[in-house]
């Protein structure tokens, strides 16, 4: 009774102020600040001109995308149902004990998801508030580009050459400066009470463990081997449930490194479409930790009594703020060299791949014809309406998931786009998945596909970070590594059917 009074209050809060806020967001920031005293009339218009510049790309999003408007009907809101049913249904099929399943922790997970969606597509102050930590995000990108023009520069002009202006250079740098920048944070114990928070509304919330909830939380500032370390004294001793939940909490959500990095990869240089995919990244990887305790408990239900109250470990990184500084810009670089690295061997083997497939399609089905040694590509050209030329990985991925787009409410006409990236997703990673929605976002039939694919992307659901899983998590609690290289697959699977359900919810709403 106490938690559904917990969703209806929640429900009120978030609805009845709106007229009251909506129209006197700057004034009311900039009158507290001045009255209360505390910051000067610098740093006052300094704060309020962000709430502005938030203020301003809402208003953008309002005339310029109709994604931020009601659009619901009849159709939408059912094809949004059967979405949600699937992915509930495929939980439910890979279910370790189906009989065990609490249907009301998935009602409630549903229910907050739900409220989170509405608040930040359609309430006004709740877009003020994530647009307001979106531009913060923006305002350190611009700091890290203070430091790789210094890096860059030409000394005959002052600025980055225009050859420099390369991935490598240009958003690689963002990765190292967020991890020396979080390292400062957890350091400080800022993350740590941030995520305390919204651990222990979880926890009272949905009844998992303290232990658990505190890894989620901590998943969406954190990496998925960092998170765990705020818990290890606690692993060992961690239920089954339990453990796939914390795995399952890395596999469905993002790291604020990475998230600023998608933010550039999908914004460009443009500040305002910048400020546009932090809200919905932010949005998103927010979503995948009700989205992902609900599915987490499906694939293997908490049987055993658990504790819920919340402790977070003492544990620091670094013996001091400049060493915590160093730790996290060495762990940030190691990171920034991964991530080209995967890139660029990733992007080899799709060329590849690619060049076989195509060889493939240059096969004859009919000897006899002259003209049948181009027939497969021809086909494949033919039926895609030229969305595809020829035999190729991409055609295969986006092929594969075009019906499961189609039935989590992506327009037919792009499904197989849609269903590429996915694909690519947990074949490869989601870097390669976001550079891919970079360059086709802008042929889309419809622009809400563009931002479910944002959702969908959203996480380190891949089969690479099953091995970085049990390597990272494995490190910290040895006794459960058996365990740890058991759950990879169901971990995947749980952090992949969580952000197709944030998707499929913000694409219902978004009509």
């Amino acid at each position: 009774m106490r938690k559904v009074v917990f969703v209806a209050l929640a429900t009120l809060l978030l609805f009845a102020p709106q007229l009251m806020f909506a129209n006197n967001v700057t004034d009311s920031v900039q009158n507290v600040l001045e009255v209360s005293g505390v910051v000067d009339s610098a740093a006052v218009d300094s704060v309020t001109s962000v709430v502005d510049n938030s203020a301003q790309v809402a208003t953008i999003d309002k005339t310029d995308g109709a994604e931020d408007e009601f659009g619901f009907d009849l159709i939408t809101i059912l094809r949004g149902l059967l979405g949600m049913v699937v992915i509930i249904a495929i939980a439910w099929v890979f279910s370790a004990n189906k009989r065990a399943i609490n249907w009301k922790v998935v009602a409630i997970g549903l229910g907050i998801q739900l409220l989170l969606a509405i608040g930040v597509l359609q309430i006004s102050y709740v877009q003020v508030f994530f647009e307001f930590i979106g531009q913060i995000f923006v305002k350190i990108i611009d700091f890290t580009k203070a430091g790789t023009t210094f890096l860059f520069k030409s000394f005959g002009t002052g600025e980055i050459e225009s050859p420099l202006m390369t991935f490598a250079i240009i958003i690689l740098p963002t990765v190292i400066f967020f991890s020396a920048l979080t390292s400062v944070l957890f350091y400080l114990g800022i993350i740590q009470v941030v995520v305390k928070g919204l651990a222990w509304v979880m926890a009272k919330s949905f009844g998992i463990s303290g232990a658990e909830s505190l890894s989620v939380a901590g998943n969406i500032f954190l990496g998925q081997t960092e998170s765990p370390l705020m818990i290890k004294p606690y692993l060992d001793k961690m239920t089954k449930s339990e453990i796939l939940l914390v795995m399952s909490g890395g596999m469905a959500t993002l790291a604020g490194g990475v998230l600023a990095v998608y933010m550039t990869v999908l914004g460009g240089d443009d500040k305002v479409m910048q400020l546009f995919y932090a809200k919905h990244l932010l949005t998103a990887s927010i979503m995948a930790a009700p989205g992902v305790v609900v599915i987490s408990k499906i694939l293997y239900p908490q049987t055993e009594k658990v504790n819920t109250d919340v402790t977070v470990s003492n544990e620091k990184i670094g013996k001091n703020i400049l060493d915590a500084i160093s730790n996290g810009t060495a762990d940030g670089l190691k990171l920034a060299v991964n991530v080209g690295a995967m890139l660029l061997v990733f992007i080899a083997f799709i060329a590849f791949a690619n060049y076989l497939f195509e060889l493939v399609g240059r096969i004859p089905i009919d000897s006899t014809d002259p003209k049948a040694i181009f027939r497969i590509n021809n086909w494949i050209a033919s039926i895609t309406d030229g969305q595809y030329t020829k035999l190729s990985l991409e055609f295969i991925l986006g092929y594969t998931f075009a019906p499961l787009m189609w039935l989590l409410g992506v327009c037919k006409e792009d499904m197989t786009y849609v269903g590429r990236v996915l694909g690519e997703k947990i074949i490869l990673t989601e870097f390669i998945g976001y550079v891919s929605l970079a360059d086709l976002k802008a042929t889309f039939a419809e622009k809400k596909s563009a931002i479910m694919a944002t959702y969908m992307l959203c996480g380190f659901a891949n089969f690479a970070s099953i091995g970085i899983q049990i390597g990272g998590i494995g490190s910290l609690a040895p006794k459960r590594r058996v365990l740890l290289s058991q759950f990879g697959l169901r971990a995947l699977l749980a952090g992949t059917l969580a952000s197709l359900l944030s998707a499929t919810i913000v694409g219902m709403i978004l009509g």
